[in-house]
């Protein structure tokens, strides 16, 4: 296909993933094991729409758990139950050659928006204190400029990168699972120290990210022609 100007578009790279995290190969081994075992009437959209369950799920069990911390587990089970779901759908999609793969990452990403969005919710429950209120406004901000960035890269330059530094998704469900198991043995107390902390590690991880795409990009930029081609 042609982009106006005689040369070829580029194939759409929205389903091959860069970037490796510490979990990576191990999950891709799991993945791969998995998938044929999955009932044949279960085709990968039922999966991506599956995040709406685990999205209003969470914002629930959040606010059960303001009247017994013990709720924080639901909130752990819709968070690994995104995970499953999450990792499977691509990957199913492309077992069963159903052939959505522009349709798959536009909606699965929509919903991944959803579902950060909802588990920043649901620890606001548990707070009180306006100001922590404030920060958890501003955790959702930074979460959803986070996911921007790789979005926006992957607009630029055709590669969709999800895991920095050895750090993807799946670490960071792992992270929730954990503070959730947490907050649920010693209490909501830690927030007041808590949460100003996570704010600021991921804060400080947007700005790295954001500074290391800007680079990547000027640099694409300064090498090549206006007319695409690389500079001589």
């Amino acid at each position: 296909m042609s982009n106006g100007q005689g040369q070829a578009a580029p194939a759409f790279a929205g389903d091959k993933k860069t970037g490796q995290s510490i979990l990576g190969k191990a999950e891709r081994r799991f993945i791969d094991w998995a998938i044929p075992k999955i009932p044949k009437p279960i085709l990968s959209h039922h999966l991506t729409y599956v995040t709406i369950f685990w999205s209003v799920g969470t914002v629930l069990f959040g606010w059960l758990a303001t009247q017994n911390l013990a709720w924080l587990n639901g909130v752990s089970v819709m968070v690994f139950g995104q995970w499953l779901t999450d990792s499977f759908d691509g990957s199913l999609g492309k077992f069963r050659k159903q052939g959505l793969v522009k349709w798959g990452f536009y909606m699965d990403h929509l919903l991944d928006f959803f579902f950060a969005g909802s588990i920043v919710i649901a620890y606001s429950f548990l707070v009180e204190a306006e100001w922590l209120e404030f920060l958890f406004l501003v955790l959702l901000l930074v979460t959803c400029a986070t996911m921007a960035v790789s979005f926006l890269s992957f607009a630029a330059t055709n590669q969709f990168q999800i895991a920095y530094y050895g750090i993807g998704p799946t670490e960071i469900r792992i992270g929730y699972i954990a503070l959730n198991t947490f907050v649920w043995l010693v209490g909501t107390e830690i927030f007041s120290w808590g949460v100003p902390v996570i704010v600021g590690l991921n804060v400080a991880a947007l700005l790295m990210l954001a500074v290391q795409t800007s680079r990547n990009l000027w640099q694409i930029d300064y090498d090549t022609n206006i007319d695409g081609a690389p500079r001589p």
